[in-house]
């Protein structure tokens, strides 16, 4: 129905004036609901973290209480380093259900003390550790980077932790991006203090429950001191911790942590925070954990290995470039701190603050109300501003490192209770072969061997690598990397090496296993090999055909066979030394020639020879179970372990082919390789993936 009087154009326009206000209402609304849902998705990335002075991370993902797994390297439980490891872990345990123990080692000590524990506390004795029982750090990295918790941390094995340990990581836990923390640890020289039986509370002398941080350690956290001892944490994300192969570094001796904090930065895959000021920790004054190691009670002294593995540390970074850390990336490094409640990341270089889930940065000067959060913060600048702890005379070597120990230190310290050595012979061509040979025997649980090194490269190498290693003086220097292989003049120089080493060990009071490294050992042949008896040399036959004599004419491999230490064997070898150094070919033709005869008129048999000056008896190995590269073509087969492990063999040697080259590639693709050449460290069933990236 129409209206019965006309509307005039004043309400018209008042319609349309209302009409475009309630628009531009909405449109205002809209337009700030936008401008915050925009801000909220700009808030939640991370900034670079190494190109830009301002930088915070304000996301937050929810995600609930998180597992985390600690790693250490404890010494042996015993005397005053034992009760401070001990208090150390229970100060651990006693922080949350949530948290489990890992312990690197391989002494019985230590497993008696994780069995307290049930299964919160783990021995992992399957990493690499020196013939002195020193872990590598980046084999502990490499197991922690495995690890299926949500965070792992990498600790000193003498570091309290206290409550806010937790709550720090709990927060690091929500943030949305994969992360680095780091935090330096306190040393004090009084805490009278000890756990209760659960491990949850701190008491007095007295019995009192000991409430806060302040009340344990009073004035002593205002001072912040310079200490090696640092603690990584990260969570398992999908991103690495930095790019690049970690070096094989001692754990305990410093610069690892550095290494690491500085390739992170660098790298920037991860968002790296120090949270030192967050996370309550200190160890307490005391000898170094490391130096009261002692190995199988011989009586070197803790000097000569602290300063070797030291040096050696301090080579390798300036080795692999950490001579020059960033000192522009740790200055503007982002901290992580407590004020008032609060937590807060800080960039002290432009006094900019971030409260963790705040949506954007502050100056300091916007916080002014917030009197008690701007003096925090102030403290804290003032303390940062005089530490350098992480640049500080950290590499203060870089000569090349050397071992303090004698030949017959080696064998005195090594020499298993039958005082048998097995002794390798190696040039640097070969460092990657004897590593794999190393890391076997490691798995068989065979630790008394020695390395020979026949150059400089190589003996540096293996003292990096922890082996026991001694240079021979008289080796050739004039080795080739890739032309030392069967029949070539440098292979019958080297080759002579190895027996007058032999004999000289053996002068020395010592049976010898000698083996090349181009040898894979299935199991340990020792205990069949003692078998024989003294006057007896135990050597693997070079002979190809399947069926016939096996001591024919030159058929003795001089690359694995075992003798005793007595007067028989003695002469027989100096025989064959004297024979060697007057000849122009390899030293294997003048074993056979001076044990066996020329043209084998000392046979006995098939697979015997007899020496008549010596008395010397030479017995070829089965080669059923000591086969040779060429016998029934082995190495040709499609599981080369399963048919030698099926046939009962203790080693399969990778000779029979000519080449450093395609012989390495043999052993590889074979599957008879336990050295990861990209990570520099043995293959474990830990690892995700087991394949080398050498080919």
């Amino acid at each position: 129905m129409k209206p019965s009087f006309p509307l005039s154009p004043f309400c018209y326009n008042n319609k349309a004036v209302k009409f475009g206000l309630w628009s531009i209402w909405l449109s205002g609304f809209l337009l700030i609901a936008l401008s915050f849902y925009a801000t909220r998705l700009l808030s939640s990335s991370i900034e670079d973290q190494t190109t830009k002075s301002s930088v915070f991370h304000s996301g937050l993902s929810y995600s609930g209480t998180p597992t985390i797994t600690i790693f250490t390297a404890p010494a042996p439980f015993g005397g005053s380093v034992g009760e401070r490891q001990v208090l150390a872990v229970r100060s651990w345990l006693g922080l949350s259900p949530d948290i489990n123990v890992v312990l690197f080692s391989q002494h019985p000590s230590v497993f008696s003390f994780a069995g307290g524990f049930r299964s919160r506390v783990l021995v992992e004795p399957s990493i690499d550790f020196t013939f002195l029982g020193t872990p590598f750090f980046h084999s502990m990295v490499a197991r922690s980077l495995a690890s299926k918790s949500d965070i792992s941390v990498v600790i000193d094995p003498e570091t309290i932790l206290l409550p806010d340990f937790v709550s720090t990581l709990n927060y690091a836990h929500k943030l949305d991006h994969d992360w680095l923390l780091v935090v330096s640890s306190r040393n004090l020289s009084y805490f009278p203090f000890h756990l209760d039986e659960d491990g949850k509370h701190w008491l007095g002398e007295d019995g009192t429950w000991i409430r806060t941080k302040q009340g344990l350690l009073a004035e002593a956290w205002k001072r912040k001191h310079c200490e090696e001892r640092m603690l990584l944490a990260w969570n398992n994300g999908d991103l690495p911790l930095h790019t690049g192969v970690l070096p094989p570094f001692l754990f305990g001796k410093g610069i690892h942590n550095h290494w690491v904090i500085n390739e992170a930065l660098s790298s920037d895959f991860r968002f790296v925070f120090d949270a030192s000021w967050a996370i309550s920790n200190f160890y307490l004054n005391g000898p170094d954990p490391m130096s009261d190691q002692s190995f199988r009670g011989s009586n070197f002294t803790s000097f000569g290995k602290k300063s070797w593995e030291n040096v050696g540390n301090a080579h390798l970074g300036a080795l692999y470039g950490s001579l020059y850390f960033h000192e522009a990336n740790y200055s503007n490094m982002v901290r992580f701190l407590k004020c008032d409640g609060r937590y807060l990341f800080v960039n002290s270089a432009e006094s900019i603050v971030y409260p963790l889930g705040y949506q954007r940065s502050l100056s300091l000067r916007k916080l002014k109300k917030h009197k008690k959060i701007v003096d925090c913060v102030n403290d804290f600048k003032s303390l940062d501003r005089t530490r350098d702890c992480y640049v500080k005379d950290q590499l203060k070597s870089s000569m090349s490192p050397s071992l303090p120990f004698s030949l017959e230190m080696l064998l005195s310290m090594l020499a298993d209770q039958d005082k048998t050595i097995v002794l390798a012979v190696t040039g640097y061509s070969y460092k990657d072969m004897l590593m794999s040979w190393v890391c076997r025997l490691r798995h068989l649980m065979i630790s008394n061997f020695v390395v020979c090194a026949l150059d400089h490269e190589v003996y540096e190498f293996s003292l990096l690598q922890g082996l026991p290693v001694f240079k021979d003086s008289l080796a050739p220097t004039n080795i080739s990397f890739n032309d030392c292989h069967f029949g070539t003049t440098c292979f019958q120089k080297v080759t002579k090496v190895k027996s007058r080493v032999v004999l000289q060990i053996l002068k020395l009071g010592y049976n010898v296993l000698m083996s090349d490294v181009d040898v894979y050992w299935f199991k340990n042949p020792l205990p069949f090999l003692y078998s024989f008896g003294p006057a007896f040399l135990l050597a693997q036959s070079d002979e190809y055909n399947k069926t016939g004599p096996i001591n024919l004419p030159r058929r003795l491999n001089s690359g694995f066979y075992f003798v005793r230490s007595d007067g028989s064997t003695v002469a027989a070898l100096e025989k064959v030394v004297k024979h060697a150094a007057s000849s122009n070919l390899s030293e294997q033709p003048s074993f056979y020639d001076t044990l066996c005869g020329e043209g084998g008129s000392n046979r006995v048999g098939d697979n015997r020879c007899l020496e008549p000056e010596t008395n010397l008896t030479v017995h070829f190995l089965d080669r059923n179970l000591f086969p040779n590269g060429a016998y029934k073509g082995l190495w040709e087969g499609k599981n080369v372990r399963a048919t030698c492990e099926k046939k009962g063999c203790f080693v399969l040697h990778n000779n029979w082919i000519s080449g450093r080259s395609k012989k390495l590639e043999r052993q590889v693709l074979s599957g008879l390789w336990d050295y990861d050449i990209s990570l520099r460290m043995c293959l474990q069933s830990w690892q995700k993936s087991k394949s080398t990236s050498y080919f």
